[in-house]
C-alpha cells in the first residue's frame, strides 16, 4: 500500500448529482506523445490492441503524485455494461473515487468486501450505486445457472442476481450497504438509473418501494 502524499487537486461542483464533484487529480502532457518505433502493430489480437495503447500511454506518463485514497472518498458501485463511461458521466478525474464494477452493479459478498476495505483501510465516506436502462440482466433467471451446471457438471456457486425492476434492484442494492455491519459509514448512500440513451442520472427513493419487498 503506498503511503499518503498530498494531492494537487480543484474541487468543482458537479451537475450530476451532489454526492459528486469534479476534480482533477492529475496532470496530464502538456504535448500530444508519438507512438514509441514500433509499438504500433497491424493485425493480432484485441490484446495486442490493448498493449500498443498502453505504451503509447506511457510514453507521455507521469507520476500524478497521489496515493490509493480517492481524493474525494467516495465509492461507485455500477454495471460492468460498456456503454456506461462512470468517469465521463460523474465529472471525475483520475484519483477521485474507487470505482466497483460487476454484472448488473448490484451489491454481493464481493462488493461488501470491497467497499469495507475501501472505507476501513482508505478513507472512503460516500457510496454512490448505479444501474442502468436495458441491462442485460433483466433478461436473465437462476436458470442460467442451471443450464451452466448441465453444461459444465457443476452448479456455480454465486447467484445470477437477475431483476426485473430496475428501480426495485437499486433501492435492494441501498438496503444491502445501509445494513452491512461491516461498513461504518452508512448515512451518505444513494442511487440511480443511468440511461444509455440520455445519459442522464435518474435518483431512486429507497423508501418508494418499501412495501414491495426486497
Amino acid at each position: 500500500m503506498t503511503f499518503f502524499v498530498r494531492s494537487r487537486s480543484r474541487l468543482n461542483g458537479a451537475a450530476t448529482t451532489t454526492v459528486i464533484g469534479m476534480s482533477t487529480s492529475a496532470h496530464l502532457p502538456a504535448e500530444p506523445v508519438q507512438a514509441p518505433t514500433g509499438a504500433a502493430r497491424t493485425g493480432g489480437t484485441v490484446t495486442d490492441r490493448l498493449i500498443d495503447a498502453n505504451l503509447l500511454y506511457a510514453a507521455g506518463f507521469g507520476d500524478p503524485g497521489m496515493d490509493a485514497r480517492p481524493v474525494l472518498r467516495v465509492a461507485v458501485v455500477a454495471c460492468m455494461d460498456a456503454r456506461l463511461d462512470l468517469h465521463g458521466a460523474l465529472g471525475l478525474s483520475l484519483g477521485d473515487c474507487h470505482t466497483i464494477r460487476n454484472a448488473g452493479g448490484v451489491v454481493t459478498d464481493d462488493v461488501i468486501r470491497s467497499l469495507t476495505i475501501s472505507q476501513r483501510a482508505l478513507g472512503t465516506r460516500s457510496v454512490v450505486l448505479i444501474h442502468h436502462t436495458g441491462c442485460g440482466l433483466e433478461s436473465l433467471t437462476e436458470e442460467f445457472r442451471h443450464e451452466l451446471e448441465m453444461e459444465v457438471g457443476q452448479r456455480p456457486a454465486w447467484a445470477v442476481e437477475a431483476f426485473r425492476d430496475v428501480d426495485q434492484d437499486v433501492r435492494q442494492s441501498m438496503q444491502r450497504v445501509r445494513t452491512s455491519p461491516f461498513l461504518p459509514h452508512t448515512d451518505d448512500i444513494r442511487g440511480f438509473v443511468f440511461d444509455v440513451k440520455t445519459g442522464l442520472l435518474r435518483e431512486i427513493d429507497p423508501d418508494a418501494g418499501a412495501g414491495a419487498g426486497a
